[in-house]
């Protein structure tokens, strides 16, 4: 009698598991129609059978490898974007092994959640009217029905001026309430717009208009950089340098930008004037309508590290562009196994 008491109490707990073990989709954001078909299962998953004897009833449990997604944007030498690229044209590696893609999408039309920061510090005030009408107009040519934009003002603190929004009026509406400070958060900001975008669905970028100094901040720039790589953000970053050849200028922030920007799979612009800044915020447009995605599980780990390294490549022998030596491939650097917090 304890022994069968005991046999069912087993398959209770084991059968209770089961919801939350259920075969992932790649994630999508808002309320999106069903999926056509499911995520592929990872190579490796292997179905586990409960322990109860043979003479009872018995349940399987199915588990998932994590899906790793990437957004990777392809240019050629002239930086235009290129969207003609096939599933098979491409190969990831992680840790230096290679990978099989599981899923692929030419994803411009994937929704984007959008955080606009700009900086409002003395040392940006000369250049603020042009870049707030930039980003202005920026929001009015991206944002569609299913996107989001937040934007974020920071000087020696850092303000959300709008939730997540695909309403220009609101924007407008914010715009006009920016304004000055005194000193840079730039850290802060970094850290705190990824936050933002860490449960976001979909693609998460984040537009980053600032001169590159950094005053203030309790936020140092690798709990930044892991939380921007955590939060799966792409960067951009759009440098305002009225004097190239200023003795002023913050080299180092700028070099923490350029960084941060490529190891998240963004791109850095430098801008003096509003020609500058519509030519950079056009750029980001056009890219993030013809980014690609591409996700797989990841295979045997070969490396104790919490940092996976992420590297994709373009077959140099594919039909679908004419000199693949000369494309760019830009994407995140890699990501950690483990949440920071």
């Amino acid at each position: 009698m304890i022994g069968a008491l005991v046999r069912t109490a087993i398959f209770v707990a084991i059968a209770a598991t089961l919801p939350s073990l259920a075969q992932s989709t790649v994630p999508r954001p808002g309320n999106p129609p069903p999926p056509a078909k499911p995520v592929p299962r990872p190579p490796d998953a292997q179905q586990q059978q409960s322990t109860v004897p043979d003479n009872e009833p018995s349940a399987t449990i199915r588990v998932n490898v994590k899906l790793v997604n990437v957004f990777a944007t392809v240019t050629d030498s002239g930086g235009a974007p290129v969207s003609s690229l096939k599933q098979a044209d491409f190969r990831v590696f992680e840790d230096g092994k290679p990978q099989q893609i599981a899923v692929f999408h030419r994803e411009s039309e994937l929704p984007l959640s959008i955080v606009v920061a700009i900086d409002t510090s003395l040392s940006t005030r000369g250049d603020q009217k042009l870049e707030l009408e930039s980003a202005r107009r920026f929001a009015h040519a991206i944002l569609r029905p299913i996107d989001g934009l937040a934007l974020f003002e920071f000087s020696e603190i850092v303000d959300q001026l709008t939730p997540f929004t695909a309403d220009v009026r609101v924007i407008d509406r914010a715009i006009n309430r920016v304004h000055s400070g005194a000193a840079t958060a730039l850290y802060d900001t970094l850290y705190l717009g990824s936050d933002a975008l860490m449960e976001r669905r979909g693609r998460k970028v984040m537009v980053l208009i600032t001169d590159g100094g950094d005053t203030v901040s309790k936020t140092s720039y690798q709990q930044a950089i892991r939380e921007a790589q955590e939060a799966e953000v792409i960067l951009y970053s759009i440098i305002i340098v009225p004097i190239e050849n200023s003795a002023g200028r913050d080299l180092g922030g700028e070099h923490a930008l350029i960084t941060l920007s490529r190891d998240t799979g963004g791109k850095y612009f430098y801008a003096s004037g509003l020609e500058q800044l519509d030519a950079a915020f056009r750029q980001i447009s056009d890219e993030l309508r013809t980014q690609y995605l591409i996700a797989y599980y990841p295979n045997a780990r070969v490396s104790d590290s919490e940092f996976r390294r992420i590297e994709i490549t373009v077959d140099p022998a594919t039909k679908d562009y004419l000199n693949p030596s000369e494309l760019v491939i830009r994407h995140r650097t890699g990501y950690y196994t483990m949440p920071s917090k």
